[in-house]
């Protein structure tokens, strides 16, 4: 089981820097035209894409610290 935990450990690992590396590249390529976008005009299609690869890379990095808790748990208990 210890070893299905940490493929899983490294999966999430990987997802999570995946993840952040597509935000900073979606943030660096916002244009001028959307930073100067109207106010009442919504987000751009750069700031939707950074906004779902940061809640990803939120979501991978929460699936990696519950498998580390496991294998602490299963560690301490074994």
């Amino acid at each position: 089981m210890n070893t299905v935990l940490v493929i899983a450990l490294i999966l999430a690992m990987a997802a999570t820097l995946f993840a952040l590396v597509r935000g900073i590249i979606s943030f660096l390529q916002t244009t001028k035209e959307e930073l100067n976008a109207p106010e009442g005009s919504g987000p751009g299609p750069s700031r939707l894409k950074q906004n779902k690869m940061m809640m990803n890379r939120v979501l991978f990095q929460a699936a990696a610290i519950i498998i580390v808790a496991i294998l602490l748990l299963a560690k301490g208990n074994g």
